[in-house]
């Protein structure tokens, strides 16, 4: 079995208000490559030191070398167009309207072509000053088509979403080998597309689309399988993230496991499971009987989406009662999502998000030790 990391956290945290200046600074022009790049070389030294402070089992960067969770794909791969119209294009749920458009939408118009890696320059000075192991997210293929297929434009290059899914493939498996090469020992992919087969809302509009949501559900199981095959190794933690959405506080998708759990989590070749399990969105805890019992359920159960800090009692009381559907020594805990899937960050405050990961710790240690 990979390691267990009983205190883990999905990735992502809160861009702090100077790396945000900087880079809107260099976007604008008043400021070099050079310069940004020192600005998050810092950002992350002091992520990396709260980090050990706290007591979390795994590294990461926090994405700061990121504009979002999935944008490396957009800004390493030739062919994407930009649309002109505002990036936002689900219908989200939360707080406020929609959350503030980060950019413009990009669709696929024109024949994909990888220009450089999608994370290159962000393992070395990662794996060089992180205190421990260190994790690193890529986004599931699965996540493309959805939104960057335009009937009319995409069409004329990949006649079905079917086919620009098993072209992104390619380029997700490149990075992960590129990964492994790199010597990364914890490689994490995010999927909160999944949600889509749950959400009658969404399947109804996957219809819409002309897709059929069964069967794009058994395409994502097997891209995203072959994308991670390569990473199944000793020595290499292989992760699975799954939330409902996660901008600015927000999220598009409800539904429990329960439509999908017994193909997703059977199907899917991963060591462990990060499972969003904040809400009542999520469903109950019943699915977790389909999970093999040599994986790992990392249990989301704080949210990354509001500042109030949760009870522990109440987190020992649920964990007690996931554990009723699979075993507790087979479990771990962290926050339902990212904090920051965009760069524009969820709402609260670094240090309330300091504040979720030390109860993490806290509470995994008086489980687990």
């Amino acid at each position: 079995m990979a390691d267990i990391y009983r205190a883990d956290h999905v990735g992502s945290l809160l861009r702090p208000e100077s790396l945000k200046e900087a880079r809107n600074m260099f976007y604008a022009g008043g400021m070099s490559a050079d310069t940004l790049r020192e600005s998050e070389d810092a950002a992350i030294l002091e992520a990396l030191a709260q980090q050990e402070r706290i007591g979390v089992a795994v590294f990461t960067d926090g994405e700061f070398r990121r504009s979002g969770f999935q944008n490396d794909m957009q800004d390493a791969v030739e062919g994407f167009i930009d649309t002109g119209t505002p990036a936002v294009v689900r219908i989200w749920k939360g707080p406020g309207g929609e959350p503030q458009a980060q950019g413009t939408q990009q669709v696929v118009g024109a024949r994909l072509r990888l220009k450089h890696r999608l994370t290159g320059g962000q393992t070395e000075y990662l794996k060089a000053k992180a205190p421990g192991p260190v994790k690193m997210t890529v986004p599931s293929p699965n996540q493309f088509p959805a939104i960057c297929y335009q009937d009319g434009v995409t069409d004329q290059f990949y006649p079905t979403r079917s086919d620009l899914l098993r072209e992104l493939t390619g380029f997700i498996k490149a990075e992960i080998q590129s990964l492994l090469a790199d010597g990364v020992s914890y490689i994490q992919m995010d999927e909160p597309r999944y949600s889509y087969y749950v959400d009658p809302v969404w399947r109804d509009h996957l219809r819409g689309l002309g897709v059929d949501p069964d069967k794009a559900f058994e395409e994502a199981v097997a891209a995203d399988n072959d994308c991670l095959a390569d990473a199944r190794r000793a020595g290499v933690t292989v992760a699975m993230h799954i939330c409902r959405g996660n901008n600015q506080s927000k999220w598009y998708a409800e539904g429990g496991y329960e439509p999908i759990a017994e193909k997703l989590f059977s199907g899917l070749d991963v060591d462990r499971f990060l499972l969003e399990y904040d809400t009542d969105r999520a469903g109950t805890f019943d699915p977790l009987r389909f999970v093999p019992k040599d994986k790992i359920v990392v249990l989301g159960l704080l949210s990354s989406k509001e500042g109030a800090l949760e009870d522990q009692d109440e987190l020992l009381r649920r964990i007690d009662e996931a554990a009723k559907f699979f075993p507790l020594e087979n479990m771990a805990l962290s926050p339902q999502c990212g904090f920051a899937s965009m760069a524009a960050g969820n709402l609260l405050t670094e240090d309330e998000q300091w504040r979720k990961l030390e109860m993490v710790v806290d509470t995994a240690r008086k489980i687990w030790g």
